[in-house]
Formats: structure tokens, C-alpha cells, sequence
């Protein structure tokens, strides 16, 4: 049987420079992650990009409590993050970094004030079995599609 190993990718061009483009997919992904993808026990009061290699990006609980659900594995303002999905395909977290995916956001710019923001989702096969509802989650509408619409509104939200 031959394994097929299938990237997710999608891309939004934003009306933004390169640099700000960057710095505000960090900046404000609290607002660019939806608030019912949680995995906490309670609702989420932030998300946290910590934005550096070893950093990680977590929810925090309206109750103080954290979910870590990624590590950032590259850190290279203003072209590329690369972050772990350290979630498996019953949406909890995985501890073993060997059966994680990675999600790799490139920015390039267009002109001085456009930017292609591509994003790829790979390695989802080492999620193991059942790693197509991984797939299939954040390819779908309310998956990675979701998410860039929410950032090009925040980028929108910026320059008014």
C-alpha cells in the first residue's frame, strides 16, 4: 500500500509590507484564533504566541489554566514561522514531538504594501492512524481558511 503524504496549504494576500505583515500574524493571533477551538476545560481568556525558537503557542483559561498545543521550531522575521500541531486526531494534545505535524507561514511580498502569505500544514501522516481527521479539520472551512480570513481582517482592522 502506498502512503500518500498530503500537505494542506492555503495563502491570502493582505494589504500590508512584508514586515507588518509578519509582526502582525504574531502580534494579534489571539484575534486571529477562533475562541470555540479550545481544548481547555474552560473558555479561553488569550492565546499566546511567544515569539521566538522554544517558544510555544498556548491558550490560557479564563481560569488561569494553560493548553501548549504548539512549539515554534523556526522564528525567521519578516519571511517564515515554522510551529509543531501538537494536537491529535481525537483533538487532544500529543506529547510525543515524533507524532506531531508542522505548520510552516511563509511572507512574501508583492510590492511595498502587498504580501502573499502562504501557508503549509505537512508531515500529517506522522499524526499515525486516523490522521486524515487531522487533515480533513483544518483543511475544512473552519480550519486554516478560517484563520487567514480572521488575519486578513486583522491587518484590515489595523490600518483604519
Amino acid at each position: 500500500m502506498t502512503q500518500t503524504h498530503e500537505s494542506v496549504r492555503k495563502q491570502v494576500v493582505v494589504n500590508a509590507g512584508v514586515e507588518r505583515a509578519f509582526s502582525l500574524f504574531i502580534e494579534r493571533f489571539d484575534a486571529i484564533k477562533p475562541r470555540e477551538h479550545n481544548i481547555l476545560a474552560v473558555p479561553i481568556a488569550e492565546t499566546v504566541f511567544e515569539p521566538r525558537v522554544g517558544g510555544h503557542i498556548y491558550d490560557r483559561g479564563v481560569d488561569g489554566t494553560e493548553c501548549r498545543w504548539a512549539r515554534v521550531l523556526a522564528y525567521e522575521p519578516p519571511n517564515r514561522v515554522v510551529f509543531s500541531w501538537d494536537i491529535n486526531g481525537r483533538w487532544q494534545i500529543e506529547t510525543d514531538p515524533a507524532k506531531t505535524s508542522e505548520v510552516e507561514v511563509r511572507f512574501i511580498a508583492e510590492s511595498a504594501g502587498r504580501t502573499r502569505v502562504e501557508l503549509e500544514h505537512r508531515n500529517l501522516e506522522r499524526h499515525g492512524q486516523g490522521w486524515e481527521a487531522v487533515r480533513d479539520g483544518v483543511e475544512h472551512d473552519a480550519g486554516w481558511p478560517l484563520y487567514l480570513q480572521r488575519y486578513r481582517g486583522a491587518v484590515e482592522n489595523e490600518q483604519h
